[in-house]
């Protein structure tokens, strides 16, 4: 892959890279100020939100943020 090619790639998946990563940030800024969650323990939502891209922050905030 040429360098160009390589810059397209970078152009058209920043949005999606730096839409995970606010997404990771929040889910666990929010988890750490509550402190509890409704399935899961702490550590286990730490490993989901960190370790399953996209998909884990979407399934703490749907199934495992506690109501306040």
């Amino acid at each position: 892959m040429s360098f160009e090619g390589v810059l397209e790639l970078l152009r058209v998946i920043w949005p999606l890279l730096l839409l995970q990563f606010g997404l990771m940030i929040w889910a666990l800024v929010d988890l750490l100020r509550r402190r509890t969650t409704r399935t899961l323990s702490l550590a286990a939502w730490i490993i989901i939100i960190l370790f399953i891209n996209f998909f884990g922050p979407i399934a703490y905030f749907i199934f495992g943020r506690a109501e306040q």
